[in-house]
């Protein structure tokens, strides 16, 4: 709620400070005093059109501040923290109008645009004036008071419509993707197919562009390899045809171990040496059997070089593709395999997505059916109760209707349009509350839709009624302050009234009060309370002073009290 509202050099107003508490609060003063200066600056602390002709002649700027008490997570608070604002202690709006027409706002100590203050304004207050409505502006708004009145019948069907509205939206949407992308997934499958047919054709093995480079530089140096085999083995063994020649390795070697062996048995240093020589020697029979069988099997094959780098080439092309290496080939073609696979399943994705399409489609029409139903009952029942209302606040002919007509569209909230309309009288044409009532009794309708939903319904904390007792008096007088208390019960309430049937009920009353020094006018405010009250109320009666007013005055405060 809003605990106190200061401003300062607007209009009439030099300065004035409003405290305010939870139920219902009064404003009276004397006509032209600046009652509906005070709305307008309260109009301007949420977000209004600011006007340089608002400022009081003479100063620099209007400056309008207002504290606000919200419980944690109130979306006020959410919003405000969103644009910066430090909300620790309470809610703190700022906003000022220059002479020169410019304009600021603050929230919570931070500059912000002033269209915040009008977002912020949508949780906090509701104004309802003879210009001016804050609410049902919207037929979304008269829809949203409807569905809180209507409580869980409504707000159960509300909440499987929009679940399965949601799904098949969801749906819907995937749907549409699936479909606008299908060409592109035809032709990336394609593409991929024909890289598998490649790898496919050519069957490369893990790790065969090594081995093939391997046998390619062997195959390339076949000669000089067999040359060097076959001198190494004539070393070791001899020339086959070798007459002249030195003896090979392996002769020498028997030649040196014979000597040795003729007379080691006198000494056993020269039988070790002798033992060292045969291994020597039977070392180098292995090593010159292997070059032996080398040599055997280097025969130089030119078709078998041929071979290798036609294999070789043909790999290159596949590497250049999918490399860089036949082991990173293997791997592309894996995952492409699995991408093709996914590819393909998307006809089968689409096919269930239709298929869920159908049977939400039907699921949400039936949904639909049912909200607009229990909308239905809703509506007549609150319908009922504000024409009931009405009969309190001088519009005993009045009726109120709230019609569910078909949008001929699936909305995020149903199929439904709802509008509360009035008849001001037996035989008139119901028309929207907003367009059919006066001036004078657009803010009773107002007041009896909120006393009718209030129960129902915490759309705002604060209520602000401005002259809501327009064109009534007497006994209705009284039942319109009757029905502000009623409202005052479950939100704060604050009216602005000339009328003392209307203040009586009050929890307390302000006065705003305009003084003239001969040169300087400016109003200010203060609470009133005790005889000052019924002074005031007597005031308001027409009959200041005299020992009628005041007896009427205090004859009206015991009616209200009960």
């Amino acid at each position: 709620m809003i605990e106190e509202i200061r401003i300062r050099d607007l209009g009439v107003i030099d300065e004035a400070v409003l405290p305010l508490h939870a139920g219902l609060t009064v404003l009276s003063g004397e006509t032209g005093a600046g009652k509906t200066m005070v709305v307008t600056g309260l109009g301007l602390l949420l977000g209004g059109r600011g006007d340089s002709g608002l400022v009081r002649s003479g100063a620099a700027r209007t400056v309008v501040e207002g504290v606000i008490a919200l419980p944690d997570g109130h979306p006020a608070l959410l919003r405000a923290a969103d644009a910066g604002a430090d909300v620790s202690d309470g809610l703190v709006l700022v906003r000022s109008v220059a002479a020169d027409g410019r304009s600021r706002a603050h929230v919570g100590g931070r500059a912000a645009p002033v269209g915040v203050l009008a977002e912020l304004a949508e949780h906090l207050v509701a104004v309802h004036g003879q210009a001016d409505q804050w609410r049902l502006r919207r037929t979304d708004e008269h829809r949203e008071v409807l569905d809180a009145y209507g409580g869980g019948a409504v707000a159960e069907p509300l909440a499987s419509y929009r679940a399965l509205h949601a799904e098949l939206t969801a749906a819907e949407n995937e749907l549409a993707a699936l479909r606008a992308a299908a060409a592109e997934r035809a032709r990336e499958a394609e593409t991929l197919r024909i890289g598998l047919e490649r790898i496919e054709a050519l069957d490369p093995q893990p790790g065969e562009d090594d081995a093939l480079r391997a046998e390619s530089e062997r195959l390339g140096h076949a000669e000089e390899l067999r040359a060097a085999a076959g001198g190494a083995h004539d070393a070791l063994a001899g020339a086959d045809d070798a007459t002249d020649a030195a003896p090979g390795v392996l002769e020498a070697l028997a030649d040196a171990s014979s000597r040795i062996a003729t007379a080691a048995h006198n000494d056993p240093a020269l039988a070790a040496l002798g033992t060292r020589v045969d291994e020597l020697r039977y070392l180098a029979a292995d090593v010159a059997a292997d070059l032996g069988s080398y040599l055997a099997d280097a025969d130089v094959d030119p078709a078998r070089l041929d071979q290798v780098e036609q294999r070789r080439a043909a790999l290159t092309d596949l590497t250049r593709l999918y490399g860089p290496g036949v082991d990173d080939v293997l791997a592309w073609g894996r995952e492409a395999a699995a991408r093709v696979t996914e590819l393909e399943g998307t006809g089968d994705r689409i096919g269930d997505l239709e298929a869920a399409a159908v049977a939400l489609t039907a699921a949400r029409a039936d949904a639909a059916a049912a909200l607009t139903a229990a909308r239905a009952a809703a509506a007549d029942a609150l319908g009922a109760r504000i024409t009931t209302e009405l009969g309190h606040l001088a519009m005993g002919s009045a009726t109120v209707t709230v019609a569910v007509e078909d949008a001929g569209r699936f909305g995020p909230d149903g199929t439904d349009v709802v509008e509360v309309r009035l008849a001001a009288g037996p035989g008139t044409t119901p028309r929207s509350v907003t367009k059919a009532a006066s001036g004078g009794e657009l803010s009773r309708v107002m007041l009896a839709i909120e006393v009718a939903t209030a129960q129902e319904t915490a759309s705002v904390p604060t209520f602000v009624f401005d002259e809501v007792d327009a064109g009534v008096g007497g006994r209705a007088a009284l039942d319109v302050g009757a029905r502000l208390a009623e409202l005052a019960r479950h939100a704060q309430v604050v009216v602005v009234t000339h009328l003392a049937q209307v203040a009586a009920h009050a929890d307390r009353h302000l006065v705003v009060e305009k003084s003239d020094d001969g040169q300087v006018t400016r109003s200010m405010v203060h609470e009133v309370s005790g005889e000052d009250r019924v002074t005031e109320l007597a005031r308001m009666l027409g009959g200041s002073g005299t020992d009628a007013a005041l007896d009427h005055a205090r004859d009206l405060m015991a009616r209200a009290r009960g």
